[in-house]
Order: structure tokens, then sequence, then C-alpha cells
């Protein structure tokens, strides 16, 4: 393996001697080796081709009698990429610069005379050490967070929307988010993106519904120059945007026909052609596509193809509202507000109890949403160190709060019960009976403990 080779390892040499240089770049053949002389070289040497391991001659021009210049070298190279590996390079029985390198974050030293044999073992030594102190990173990194992260739920409607998710990640399969607006479509969409093999990719999202439709064709496919008027240059479009990533179309329901039909080209054949071109392009993009429409019934309407639903919903998501997630509202009001009290400088702790039994009986018609922006506001306008439902917005002196007490949830659970089976059989005891699964005295001992009139 030479070193023009691009797949080897990147080996960057700061060395002003000329002769030198030669030595160790013919050494090093199996090294992508890069060689500076002074250090503004070396700086530029670092941003362009950021090599994990860097031998560092201290003794540098202007002054290369000394090693300052070879030391400010070394700051900035740590300053710039901290985790590179240096080799300082100094001179013979110059053990006290050694050490000051060292003290500095170089890796290690080694005395001239130079020799390739011993200075590459210890090259091939910082590389093992750069490899593993980055593989522990990205695994810390990885047991930090995760994308499912970003959806903050304990609610077993979520917790099993997560677990799909993290099936649907790793495959190719064209995803439809279906949701309420303010769900988290495109918090999943991401999530999606970042579990699958496309994560090094682009993530390219578009709103069907935000750009006029005169304008999405070119936004969705690009145009070559002179297309129309104002096309001065050829411009790539959102799909070509996503090679080797995911593109995310939201509100799909959006489109229109006349682009459902392009829409529809590019994901049967993977290629699309540019406005005004007659090229045909071939892409690798996955993609993940969102709204709050039922597609069912624009399909029945007419103004939704049905072929590019087939297309489009290999796998269908179904995001349940807020108000269906068991839970999750107020675990979403504490994370929120825990935010922008962080971000406001605020010192509130915690909402009130009207406010908590307002937040759990809110309907939340805006999802997620609706929620973070309430929490934001209450965070601004509140008073004192709890929150109260009316910074809050929300209503709750006529709702009933839900009991902790498991004997009053099992009674009200009861009652409930009997007046809907009594209700779906016009008032049979018998039949109600049958319906709850008891016997007609047992049922009428119920009756009679919540005054429930025949």
């Amino acid at each position: 393996m030479k070193g023009s080779d691009n797949s080897a390892r990147p080996l960057l040499i700061v060395e002003d001697d000329p002769g030198l240089q030669k030595q160790l770049k013919w050494s090093f053949e199996d090294y992508d080796v890069q060689i500076a002389g002074a250090r503004d070289e070396a700086i530029a040497a670092l941003r362009r081709f950021s090599p994990p391991v860097i031998t560092l001659d201290l003794g540098l021009p202007p002054d290369p009698a000394n090693v300052s210049e070879g030391l400010l070298v070394l700051e900035e190279i740590l300053g710039l990429a901290p985790n590179t590996k240096v080799i300082v390079v100094t001179g013979n029985d110059d053990r006290e610069n050694a050490l000051k390198a060292i003290n500095l974050g170089a890796y290690d030293f080694y005395q001239k005379p130079v020799d390739p044999d011993v200075l590459k073992i210890i090259i091939d030594r910082a590389y093992q050490m750069y490899s593993l102190e980055k593989e522990n990173r990205e695994l810390i990194k990885k047991q930090a967070s995760s994308p499912l992260d970003g959806v903050i739920t304990a609610s077993p409607e979520m917790l099993k929307i997560c677990r799909l998710i993290e099936k649907v990640a790793p495959t190719n399969a064209t995803t439809l988010l279906l949701g309420e607006s303010g769900t988290g479509k495109e918090v999943l969409a991401r999530a999606i993106h970042e579990l699958s093999q496309r994560d090094s990719g682009r993530f390219v999202a578009i709103n069907c519904a935000a750009i006029p439709e005169n304008l999405l064709e070119s936004e969705l496919f690009g145009y070559e120059k002179g297309a129309f008027t104002g096309a001065a240059k050829q411009t790539p479009g959102k799909v070509e945007a996503a090679n080797g990533g995911t593109l995310f179309l939201d509100e799909i329901g959006d489109l229109p026909m006349s682009l459902q039909a392009k829409l529809l080209r590019f994901l049967q054949e993977r290629v699309i052609e540019r406005i005004g071109g007659r090229k045909e392009i071939p892409l690798d993009v996955r993609v993940i596509c969102a709204t709050h429409r039922n597609l069912d019934n624009m399909i029945t309407a007419g103004t939704f193809r049905e072929d590019l639903y087939y297309r489009v919903s290999e796998i269908t998501v179904d995001i349940p509202p807020l108000k269906e997630r068991t839970g999750d509202a107020v675990l979403l009001a504490r994370t929120f507000l825990k935010k922008y009290a962080k971000e406001n400088g605020s010192k509130i702790k915690g909402y009130s109890k009207d406010a908590l039994t307002a937040i759990e009986k809110h309907t939340w018609p805006g999802n997620v949403r609706e929620m973070e922006n309430r929490v934001k506001r209450a965070v601004i306008m509140a008073d004192s160190a709890y929150v109260a439902a009316d910074e809050m917005q929300l209503q709750f002196s006529d709702q009933e709060e839900v009991p902790f007490n498991l004997r009053m949830v099992r009674d009200k659970a009861e009652e409930q019960a009997m007046i809907r089976a009594l209700m779906h059989v016009d008032g049979n005891v018998s039949k109600a009976a049958a319906l709850l699964g008891i016997s007609r005295p047992t049922l009428y001992d119920l009756m009679n403990k919540y005054n429930i009139k025949q």
C-alpha cells in the first residue's frame, strides 16, 4: 500500500529538514503521509486532513535552534484537535523539553537521531490508542442518547410505537406516519433515519402543505438552467439532496395530483428528471411520509391516488394523540417545565394541584405542540414557585379529579360498566348481568350500592 493511497491511515509529519522529510515519507509508505515544514503548513494540513497521529519536530523555523515554535504548534494542534496523538521529536539528550511537551498534552516523544523502525512502533501504538479512545467515545455517546430519546413518553401506547420504529428503522421500507398535528411525526421520522444504516447521509424534510403548488415541483425535483424564467443555473431538488439518506415528505396528503404521479414514478423506478431536463438521474433515497389527513377518504373522493398510497404505506405507523397516551400529559408537562425554567433562569419548582388536575383532564387538541407552547408561556407568566391552572390557560373547576385510591378507581369503573351494560340492553337486568358476567342477585346488590335505578 503506497502513501498516495487515500484508503491508508493519514499521518502528518511536521519536519523542516528536506532530507529527513524524504526519508520519513519513504519509510512510512503504508501511511497516507502529508508533510509540513512550518507552523502555518502544519495547521493547514491539520484542518484539511484531520490526521489522528502527528509527528512534530520541536525545532521549527523561524528559530529551528530552539523549541519555542514547536511548542506553540503543539498547543495549537491540541486546541483544534484535542484527541490527536502528537509524537514530539526532540534533539538528542533534550529530555527537559520532551517532558515539557508531554505536560502540554503530547502523546509521546522520540529523540533524534531517527530510527524509522522504532518510530513506526510508536506511531502504530498511537494509532491503536486513538482507535480505542474513539470507539469508547462513540460507545458512551450511543449509551448516553438514542434518537428515540426525543420521544418523551411512559405510556404503553407510545412505547409500542417506539418498539415499532426500532424494527422499521434498519429496513429500507417506505414508511407512512399517521397522526394529528403536533403528535411528533417529524421526531419519529428523524429517529427512523438516525437508527438506520443511512444515518451518515442527509435527512431532508419538506412540508408539502407549506410550499405553493407552482413552486413545489421545482423544490422536489430541481430544474435545469433556462427551464423557466428566472432559472439562471442548474439546481438540484430536495429528492436529489437526500441521495444516500432519507427524504421526509410531511403532509403528503396536500401533495397536488399532478405531483403525485411524478412521486409515484420515482418510488417505482428510483429515478427523477429535473424540470427542463431529459436525463434520468438514478437515486438511492429512503422515503418517509406523514400526514394528519384521512387518506382512505381522500382516495374515495378522488384527491389522492390509490396506487401512490400503497407505495408510501409499505409500513404504516398510527401515532396516538396525546389524550390517548396514558400518563404522558403530566410527564410532558413536567419535562417542558424543567426545560423552559432552565432556559429562562426561572426558580419555578413545579405545578399546583389544580394545574396537575387540569393537565390530566384537558383533551389537548393541539397535542404535544400545544402542551409545549402552554408550558413555555406559563413559565414566563407564573407569579409563584408553582404554576397554576389559570397560568396554563386551562379550566379545572368543573372537572372531576381522577382518583389515585385503587378502591375508588375500581368502584368508579364498576359503576360505569354497569351503566353501560344496562344502556346496551335497554334496562334488562338479566341481559345486563350476562354481559357483565355476573349473576342477577349480584347485579342487584351492586345497583343498590351505587344507587342505580332500573
